[in-house]
Order: C-alpha cells, then structure tokens, then sequence
C-alpha cells in the first residue's frame, strides 16, 4: 500500500501529479468535511506538504499524532507553527535557493517599474495622453541609494543586479554579513538615506510591522518602497496613507497582509507597481521548488538524510 500523505494545500500541478502518482494523496483542502476526513486519515499520515503561503498552523498539527514531517513548497516557512513542530519533533523542509535568482530578478523589475513609471507611461500611451504632451519626468537608477532590508540569500542576489545598475548600496540586518556592501544598523536611518528601499527579510512574528510609520515616513516624498518579502513585514495601513497623502514617492508591491484582497486605495494609484505574489512563478522555478519537495518527501519515507531541512530532528 503506498504511504500516505496530508496534501494542506494545492501546490504547483505537476509537482502534485508526481506526489499522487507515488504515495496516497489526501487532499485536506478540498474536503468537504475536513474533520471528518482527518479522523479517517490521521492514523496513517506521517508526511504533510503545505504551501509557504497556507503553512500549517498548531491545530492541525495536532490532529495529526503521527506526523513526522511537514514539506513546504516555498522558501519561507513563516506560516508553519515551528514551536508546535518542534515541540513534537516534527521535522520540516523547505525549498530554498532555487527561488533566489526568480525573486531578485522581479525586485529589480519592480524598482525599474516604480522608477521609471514604466506601467504609468504605458497607460499614458494607451490613454493617448501622448498626443496632449509629453509625460513628466522620472527618476532614474544610477546613483540612488539602495536600502535593502535583510542580506540573506535573496538580499544578496539583489544588491549584485542592482550593482550593475549602478546603485549605491547598503543593507540592515540583525547583525553585519561578510559582503561588500555597507551595513546601516538603524533601520530608519538607511530608510533616510535611500532613494529606494527594498524589504528582502523572513516573515513571522519577529518582522512583523518592521517596516512601520517611522520608517515610512523617513522614506519622504521621493522615496520608493518595493516588498517582495512578506505583506506582514510591512504597516499596510500605514503604507497605503503614507502613499495616499504623498508622504513617499510609491511602491512596488509583490506581497500583501491579506492575499489575494489588496486595499482597494492602492488599485487607483498610479505611483503603484502591484503584482499578484509572482517572485519565484516562472516555470523553471517553480519546478526545481517541486522537485525539492519531492526530494524531502522520498527521502523521508527511505530513511536517508532530508536535503533541505528547516527544522531536522534526527
């Protein structure tokens, strides 16, 4: 009989296909009694693969008494319960790395966007406000001081494409990181001296609001925001006044506090990049991410060592 297998949430489809060719897929998501489904299952689930957006909150956990390890279809695992995970010895993967290069490329897109006013200037010629005159100057890349928040892995891959734009650079963080960019210890302070500020840190609660009215607010007028980490990383009700009264110059959104409803103020701004949480949607990504998933899941079932592991218990 093949092993069975919590599906928490819908995933990339080919990658789900593979999964329920191989094991015994049950899907929690789509069921019409949930519950009822878990006292059915629950006796024979010991792997659950959740989306990095769905997670996998404690009382689930609970309800799965031989749960062993919950694979995540994404980099962050914020949404995941990891103090109830470890608490039972679960163990819990991830898949980071092969998303790195796909977010970053759409970070510097965002900045070029917002900078440049390019979906602005494409309204504007659709609109035929052309023929009117010309459209008003913009900002330009060269020379603006980048902010970057966190310096991990996709904070890095960012500062490298930006270098080549020729921007000046420097990060916060927890602490100073072994690159050549130049740390800022003071949030607000980097905020202050940047033309652009880009939020690259985890999620969960220790980032949450980090990016609050303070720092929005040393952003000023010219200043652009671009979040392509997490929507709670950032105050939105903060954000979208500080955007609707003109305190900061605009932003270029991937993520927001509550996917898919983005406010309804940002939708009528034309200082605003928006895009639907599409950091690592492209195909080669989103296959190598699958394919990590199904790594940590193979490797679970045959005993050998788990290739990405956020949380390894044995």
């Amino acid at each position: 009989m093949k092993p069975a297998l919590l599906m928490v949430a819908p995933i990339h489809s080919a990658t789900q296909a593979r999964l329920e060719s191989a094991y015994r897929v049950e899907r929690w998501y789509d069921a019409p009694d949930r519950d009822a489904l878990l006292a059915q299952v629950a006796p024979d689930v010991r792997v659950a693969v959740t989306s990095g957006g769905a997670g996998m909150k404690a009382a689930l956990i609970e309800k799965l008494p031989r749960l062993e390890l919950i694979a995540c279809f994404g980099v962050g695992v914020d949404a995941i319960d990891l103090a109830a995970a470890r608490a039972r010895g679960i163990r819990v993967t991830n898949t980071p790395d092969v998303l790195t290069d796909d977010v970053a490329d759409l970070a510097l897109g965002l900045m070029l966007a917002t900078v440049r006013r390019i979906v602005a200037a494409d309204r504007y010629v659709r609109e035929r406000r052309w023929l009117e005159g010309p459209m008003p100057l913009t900002g330009r890349m060269k020379g603006t001081r980048l902010g970057i928040v966190g310096m991990g892995r996709i904070g890095q891959a960012i500062a490298q494409r930006a270098a080549a734009f020729g921007m000046d650079i420097a990060y916060f963080g927890p602490r100073p990181k072994p690159v050549p960019w130049r740390y800022e210890g003071e949030l607000v302070t980097l905020a202050r001296d940047s033309g652009v500020l880009v939020v690259a840190c985890p999620g969960g609660e220790s980032t949450r609001h980090l990016i609050d009215r303070a720092v929005l607010d040393a952003r000023g007028p010219t200043g652009i925001l671009i979040n392509i980490a997490r929507g709670s990383v950032v105050d939105e009700d903060a954000l979208v006044d500080a955007l609707v009264n003109r305190r900061i110059g605009g932003a270029g959104l991937d993520v927001f506090a509550d996917e898919p409803r983005v406010p309804a103020a940002l939708l009528a701004m034309d200082n605003v990049v928006l895009q639907p949480h599409q950091g690592s949607a492209t195909h080669a990504t989103r296959g190598a991410m699958g394919q990590l998933v199904l790594d940590n899941v193979e490797a679970f079932f045959a005993g050998r060592p788990l290739p990405t592991p956020v949380i390894a218990t044995h």
